[in-house]
């Protein structure tokens, strides 16, 4: 594959992600956003079922052992990527869809000071402006006034701390055994059962509401959780970073445009200028030290 059709498919899988975000909240005008998680992460693993297998034994052949400290971590991961989609779909209940998609992006500077408390590894210098500059970016977001932040602001909000958790872990645990898609697989079982059950437990969902939230689960289920993770998957293998960088975090810009044309969604100038502060720290925080290495 070539390094220009690798980044066609990670601006694919931008655009989906970003989109993604409309999904989710029209989903949840038929159904609960817990039942909508479940349902969504159930069919994504579904979809990359056949992956997952075929991986399996291509390790099998090669006399990898997957053991039950492996499948442990796997649906350790669930749980992380469980807390992070759940608190962020019931945040798309009372937010927009821009916000949803730009709130989230902080999880970006979030993962490297996540680093240093857990491996006391020193982060570049890049993330403490980074970090200054998305709260500011947030404040201005908000219109200037932090009070206007709305309820499902702060569960989105909420949800980075285990994005930045997960994305810090997802790394670490695939390469133990090279075993990408089956990761996958798992945390996405993991996290559609829990969310499956914790639905059952607090919500009502009628045959009938899942049938009206039918497109906005086949959207969210097979394309962002099944189609786009697998073609992040493939295209980083064969592209550089500093572009992955910047092609993923185009997300947010999807998702602005997304509930624009969608949703009707509409930004004045002081929360534009809030959204591309917090755009550009996403940036700097990811392609600063991939520069400052090439120099050195």
């Amino acid at each position: 594959m070539s390094r220009t059709t690798a980044n066609a498919l990670l601006l694919l899988a931008a655009l989906i992600w970003g989109t993604t975000f409309v999904a989710q909240q029209l989903g949840m005008k038929d159904i609960g956003p817990l039942a909508f998680t479940g349902i969504r992460f159930l069919l994504g693993a579904l979809f990359i079922l056949p992956l997952a297998w075929r991986e399996y034994a291509r390790l099998a052949a090669r006399g990898v052992v997957i053991d039950r400290r492996d499948v442990l971590s796997w649906v350790g991961l669930g749980v992380l990527l469980f807390c992070g989609a759940t608190f962020q779909q019931i945040g798309l209940l009372d937010t927009t869809v821009t916000n949803a998609g730009f709130l989230t992006a902080l999880y970006v500077p979030l993962v490297p000071l996540l680093i240093w408390i857990v491996d006391r590894h020193r982060p570049h210098a890049s993330v403490w402006p980074a970090a200054l500059g998305s709260v500011f970016g947030t404040y201005l977001l908000s219109g200037g006034q932090l009070a206007a932040l709305t309820v499902g602001d702060y569960w989105v909000l909420f949800s980075t701390l285990f994005w930045a958790a997960h994305i810090l872990w997802v790394g670490r645990i695939a390469i133990k055994k090279g075993a990408p898609i089956l990761v996958a697989f798992s945390q996405f079982v993991t996290c559609g059962v829990l969310a499956s059950i914790a639905a059952l437990a607090t919500e009502t969902t009628a045959v009938a509401g899942v049938a009206a939230a039918l497109p906005a689960i086949l959207y969210s289920g097979l394309l962002s959780v099944g189609v786009a993770f697998t073609l992040q998957v493939v295209a980083q293998r064969h592209t550089r970073p500093s572009d992955a960088a910047i092609l993923l975090s185009s997300e947010t810009l999807f998702a602005a445009a997304a509930g624009a044309l969608y949703l009707g969604e509409r930004l004045d100038a002081v929360q534009l200028a809030g959204c591309a502060l917090i755009f550009a720290c996403i940036l700097s925080v990811q392609l600063l030290p991939l520069m400052n290495r090439k120099t050195t």
